[in-house]
């Protein structure tokens, strides 16, 4: 691929259909400090092979002022980076990148990369936000930078269809779902899969074979030097934390300070020979990780009891929980207004709002209304009220948070070309390049079916989702992808975040990083939502305390969330959150419910 003309707009972006139609190389080991506590240390090294292939790039970046459409010290750019690394004077890609510039530049330590997860999800949209979330004393440090990854967003798009027409029609509706629940459907979502992994393997290509998570690493290192920076500074939540961890494996010696919070089991992420026949996104335990924490705020409902908690004015929390997932697989709910509600699309949007810290609330009112809707019918009338409305209130708060969305995108937009919504593609290119997976999209069913076993209904809706990588239909090899084990020694150490009742990102996740990477250090957090960063100032200070030091908490600290469910009566004068997170509040990628997951 040839670089492209970096355009440079101000005025009109993405047109309406665009808008409408939207959804590794091994390491050579030095001497490492045995069984010694995470310190600075003379560790691993980067290959002589690595160095070669990123050491050579000699990139620019094509540095805009962006200020008008996204705000004070902000850069925008563009950088060619080279398509395969293996040639790197060869064909290019061009990648989006977005610098906020330090508070006080009199105290910089340096930069800052961020990657909110996806895998798509747009490090120059995060990078844009990042004095929304960000603490002051890590803004006063650094240069925040964010960039797309190679092949999404405001990068070169990959691009597996000719058109959002064609795109349209090989995949919804069946891809408008979260999952399929009948035979008809699991049968049409077969279909699609194989048309997926076969386009992106065509049409797509090369970028579709070259979007590993290892070239994202590589690319990163490269802006890293670019940049000046002598090693790397990193912040990454949810696959984000892939990418990391890629990162720290490839080039261990390149490591100043890494975060990785909401971890992916790499292992898992990866597969072997002896895993492939599981999914990958079965692998990473992301479905049980959701019914565990489900499960735990049931066990809290009911401890709580009925002042504090709506459901367990319905019975048994666990009992009524089965009770209403059970009719509803069998009976749909109309909820009046044009909205109606099915088994798969509650389970999305359960797990929509686990996302957010006080998602135990949330659900608790969901199951309640839902439960009371099923026992007690509301006629015509009474569907303006009670029930019926609180669920198509939730519905439309998070159709207003697309909302949100899109309209944050259109004013990036104003700064980058973005000709082509490749979310899905971008999704599945990363997925399927970095992970082994069983060889037929027709093994799907049965294993969605294993995974609802282990993990009632979320079990399926992450299980799905990998359906496209079946390897006799993405042929798309990326031959770069990273291979190699997750145990190198760094530099500095990593510093390993996990929050006990994540439902995107199993706990289990951070504990097996943690246990991989000899010199780590795992923060663990009793909390909910994705990821625990912003749950606790102790889990704040501490990441911050990190980033700006390379100090890593004391070894077993355990931080508590600042929200707990059920500790406020129903009735009482403390008011229980009922409204989805707004756009600008989140660093993390959250799904739409009837939509698939998101790391």
């Amino acid at each position: 691929m040839q670089p492209r003309t970096h355009a440079r707009r101000t005025t009109a972006v993405l047109t309406a259909l665009a808008l409408a139609v939207s959804w590794a190389a091994t390491t050579t080991t030095a001497t490492a400090a045995p069984g010694a506590a995470p310190a600075a240390t003379a560790g691993d090294v980067t290959s002589p092979e690595e160095a070669a292939r990123v050491d050579s790039v000699a990139a620019e970046i094509d540095w805009f002022d962006c200020t008008n459409v996204v705000g004070p010290r902000v850069d925008c750019g563009m950088v060619d980076l080279p398509l395969d690394y293996d040639d790197p004077t060869g064909p290019t890609t061009s990648v989006a990148v977005l610098r906020q510039r330090v508070v006080d530049p009199s105290r910089k330590v340096g930069t800052l990369f961020l990657n909110p997860g996806g895998p798509g999800g747009s490090g120059v949209s995060i990078a844009s936000n990042a004095a929304d979330f960000l603490p002051a004393a890590v803004l006063a440090r650094f240069d925040v930078v964010g960039f797309d990854p190679r092949g999404t967003n405001f990068s070169t798009n990959v691009k597996c269809w000719n058109n959002l027409g064609e795109q349209a029609n090989d995949l919804l509706p069946t891809f408008e779902t979260a999952f399929p629940d009948t035979t008809i459907e699991k049968a049409d979502f077969v279909a699609s899969a194989k048309k997926f992994g076969q386009k992106c393997s065509t049409t797509g290509q090369p970028l579709s074979a070259s979007m590993s998570t290892a070239n994202v690493a590589r690319d990163m290192d490269v802006l890293r030097r670019t940049l000046g920076d002598a090693q790397l500074s990193y912040l990454g939540f949810s696959y984000g934390t892939y990418l990391g961890n890629v990162y720290a494996n490839m080039f261990p010696d390149r490591v100043r300070a890494i975060v990785i919070d909401g971890v992916l089991d790499p292992n898992g992420w990866q597969g072997s020979p002896a895993t492939a026949d599981v999914p990958q996104t079965a692998r990473i335990k992301s479905g049980e990780g959701a019914s565990k924490a489900v499960k735990e705020t049931l066990k809290r409902c009911a401890a709580a009891g009925k002042k504090y908690c709506y459901t367990a004015r319905l019975g048994k929390p666990a009992q009524v929980w089965k009770d209403m997932t059970t009719s509803l697989k069998k009976k749909p709910i109309d909820l009046g207004d044009g909205y109606r509600i099915d088994y798969p699309l509650v389970i999305s949007m359960f797990l929509s709002e686990m996302y957010a810290d006080y998602g135990p609330d949330m659900l608790d009112m969901d199951i309640w209304a839902l439960r009371s809707m099923q026992l007690d019918p509301p006629s015509k009338s009474e569907k303006a009220f009670g029930p019926a409305r609180q669920l198509r209130e939730r519905l439309k708060q998070f159709e207003a948070r697309e909302a949100a969305t899109q309209a944050r995108t259109e004013r990036l937009a104003r700064a980058f070309d973005f000709p082509y919504d490749s979310s899905p593609e971008a999704f599945q290119s990363v997925l399927c390049t970095d992970g082994l997976n069983p060889r037929f999209a027709s093994s799907w069913p049965s294993a969605a079916a294993a995974a609802d076993k282990k993990a009632p209904g979320f079990g399926p809706l992450w299980t799905w989702a990998s359906a496209p990588c079946a390897s006799s239909t993405w042929t798309a090899v990326d031959e770069d992808a990273y291979r190699g084990t997750f145990d190198h020694v760094t530099a500095n150490p990593v510093l390993v975040v996990g929050n006990y009742w994540d439902p995107a990102t199993n706990y289990a996740g951070a504990v097996a990083a943690a246990d991989l990477l000899p010199n780590s250090r795992l923060l663990s957090s009793n909390s909910w939502g994705h990821t625990a960063f912003l749950t606790s100032s102790c889990v704040d200070k501490a990441i911050t305390t990190y980033l700006v030091t390379t100090k890593v908490p004391a070894e077993g600290k355990v931080c508590v969330g600042r929200s707990q469910p059920f500790r406020y009566p129903i009735d009482g004068a403390q008011m229980r959150i009922s409204a989805v997170p707004p756009v600008g509040e989140s660093h993390i990628v959250t799904p739409l419910p009837g939509r698939a997951p998101t790391l």
